[in-house]
């Protein structure tokens, strides 16, 4: 451990300043749409397009990092970032926010491809998992950070933009500033969608579903609780209790994961998933009950993702492991993308509680799904099973591809 924080603490540094600002422009933005008069429906085509701005960051990151190098694609990009989140405040505009939502989603998906590949370079094999599970508190500490640091200031006002525009530009600093080795860049074939879905249709289905559920939890949650005339506070309190439960809920599944049927297991989380959403739905009057509601939907969503991930690879050889990552999270940004617009014009015609009423939907349609794949396919032997790896839903492909070999290297251990 002291090996891999000696090699990669300037990159762990700054991803924690750049997590918090990001943090902060998620709630930030849901909440100064709605000061603005941005209806639900404008507000989900503006966290959609950060979606989307992700997916194509995915596909040309490698290509730009592949050309010039890490530390310059991390710093040009990074830069990009900050003067993006001074455009928020400057540009008050449903257009203006949609094109920088983009650029900042593709500016991120670039930093992560950046930062995730960099950190599997200063991992050695005996501490790559240990490396991804830093990286995941990072983030997490990061984002929970930002839900503190938006108390601090006026939603309204200019503060809070340019607060996050200087933590992100400071993030950069003691990565240009550090001697650490530059890493060379290798990506993996990626298996194509048609593939992935014949050796996989219960992962591949629920991957795009599961990408709706975490767009909607970390990207329309201030839109909703603005639209409940939440405080800022309770905002924060709201948006933090989500990944709160995704920290918490992820090992305790990886555990069981590990030794029960996956299949069984995915229809069971989806079930408390659903018992979760389904109570704020019935009482959503309730901010306590709201909050139950979406720390239970968060705690599911994030450690499906992984338990998902680790159920795909159960049918795929140790070989086609790595190059299914890119079709399994381009099947989650494709759900994504699709899911917030969708409930951004239910949230306009019906009310807020479309969203709780969305996610219960997903969260059925995953087990009744998984229901009939189980009479489709026999149980695997859990014994034959993969490692699971946890792995955050707002990871690249790259994260997902060392997460893939770390389980290879897990399972060959066993």
């Amino acid at each position: 451990m002291l090996y891999l924080l000696r090699n990669a603490w300037a990159l762990l540094l700054g991803m924690l300043l750049l997590m918090v600002g990001n943090g902060v422009q998620g709630t930030l933005l849901g909440i100064r749409g709605s000061i603005e008069g941005f209806p639900p429906d404008v507000m989900s085509y503006l966290m959609s397009a950060y979606m989307l701005g992700m997916l194509i960051g995915s596909q040309i990151a490698p290509i730009l990092i592949s050309q010039v190098g890490h530390v310059r694609v991390f710093a040009a990009l990074a830069s990009l970032i900050s003067a993006s989140f001074l455009g928020f405040a400057i540009y008050v505009d449903p257009t203006a926010w949609f094109v920088l939502r983009l650029l900042v989603g593709f500016c991120f998906s670039g930093v992560y491809v950046a930062s995730e590949s960099w950190l599997n370079e200063a991992a050695s094999n005996e501490n790559r998992g240990k490396a991804m599970s830093v990286y995941l508190i990072v983030q997490t500490v990061g984002i929970l950070l930002a839900q503190v640091l938006i108390n601090f200031g006026d939603p309204s006002s200019f503060i809070l933009f340019a607060v996050i525009s200087v933590l992100v530009s400071i993030s950069f600093a003691p990565i240009l500033l550090s001697v650490s080795r530059v890493p060379t860049f290798t990506t993996s074939k990626r298996m194509s969608l048609t593939e992935l879905y014949k050796a996989s249709p219960l992962g591949s289905i629920t991957m795009i579903l599961l990408g709706g559920v975490n767009s909607l939890l970390f990207g329309m949650s201030a839109v909703y609780g603005s639209e409940k005339g939440l405080s800022v506070k309770e905002i924060s309190i709201l948006v933090g209790s989500i990944y709160v439960a995704g920290a918490l809920f992820q090992y305790p599944v990886g555990f069981i994961s590990d030794r029960v049927d996956r299949r069984r297991l995915i229809i069971l989380l989806a079930l408390f998933g659903l018992f979760g959403v389904f109570t704020g739905l019935l009482f959503h009057n309730n901010f306590y009950i709201i909050l139950f509601a979406f720390f239970i939907a968060g705690g599911v969503a994030n450690s499906l993702y992984s338990v998902v991930i680790a159920y795909t690879n159960d049918y795929l050889s140790t070989e086609d492991m790595s190059s299914a990552a890119g079709g399994l999270v381009f099947m989650s940004g494709v759900g994504g993308i699709i899911v917030p617009v969708l409930t951004g014009q239910l949230m306009n015609a019906f009310g807020p509680e479309s969203l709780i009423f969305i996610l219960c939907i997903i969260f059925f349609t995953i087990i009744v799904y998984g229901l009939y794949r189980a009479t489709r396919r026999s149980a695997l032997d859990v014994d034959l099973s993969t490692a699971h790896v946890a792995i955050m839903p707002q990871a690249t492909n790259v994260a997902v591809e060392i997460s893939q070999e770390v389980a290879i290297e897990e399972s060959l251990t066993l």
